[in-house]
């Protein structure tokens, strides 16, 4: 049984928080939640929310089913990029030049071992 969470317009790039995710990936939910809590990372709180947040969607489907938290692990997790927010500051000779401030969309897949 699996059950997944996600975690959308993010105000961080896709880009730094995949550097966590992959550190996070393929491990048990108690190793990935230490990792995540003593990271210095600002993408591993989002992630780490995210994480409890897909457990505790296990365990709300699976009320029936006897289930042991030390045997989830994370199977999949990935973050996809959403939209830029697109803002303009004052450049040299009178221009504007563009910024863009990314988005993500981080989605966390737990199962059983």
């Amino acid at each position: 049984m699996e059950a997944q969470a996600c975690s959308r317009y993010v105000r961080q790039s896709p880009r730094k928080i995949r550097i966590v995710m992959n550190e996070v990936r393929g491990k048990k939910v108690g190793d990935a939640l230490n990792y995540l809590h003593f990271s210095p990372k600002k993408g591993s709180d989002v992630i780490e929310k995210t994480l409890r947040s897909a457990v505790s969607n296990l365990l709300q489907k699976a009320d029936d089913a006897k289930i042991d938290p030390d045997s989830l692990i994370v199977s999949e997790a990935f973050v996809n990029g959403g939209p830029h927010m697109k803002r303009f500051r004052p450049a040299s000779m009178g221009r504007i030049s563009r910024l863009n401030k990314p988005t993500s969309h981080v989605t966390v897949v737990v199962c059983e071992e």
